[in-house]
């Protein structure tokens, strides 16, 4: 839906997935949306170059979350909130539902 506006899928779904979620790393965002790692990474990289992301190191991992002083962060996030309203609901559900967190033995879903 962006792609044109943004310049790549690869992008769109960077950006998407880190405005429903707040933070999140490479391969996470690939599986997410059944594609190759290295576009993702390629995108996480460019991103966190201008400046739009940043990251941190959590034991092997690195974590991407939006850059607080970024000078455009409330229009970009306001911008991707409008365009995942458009999704189709399932994708929204599967989006926005961020279960980091193991379940307790035994707990009923």
């Amino acid at each position: 839906m962006l792609e044109s506006i943004l310049g790549s899928i690869s992008c769109e779904r960077v950006l998407v997935f880190l405005a429903a979620r707040d933070e999140g790393y490479a391969r996470e965002i690939a599986s997410f949306f059944i594609t190759s790692l290295a576009p993702i990474q390629k995108q996480l990289d460019k991103l966190e170059a201008g400046g739009v992301l940043v990251s941190r190191t959590a034991g092997r991992t690195r974590l991407y979350n939006f850059n607080p002083r970024y000078p455009f962060l409330a229009e970009l996030t306001a911008f991707l909130n409008k365009a995942i309203s458009f999704y189709e609901q399932d994708l929204q559900d599967r989006l926005l539902l961020n279960r980091r967190r193991p379940r307790r033995r035994g707990k009923p879903l």
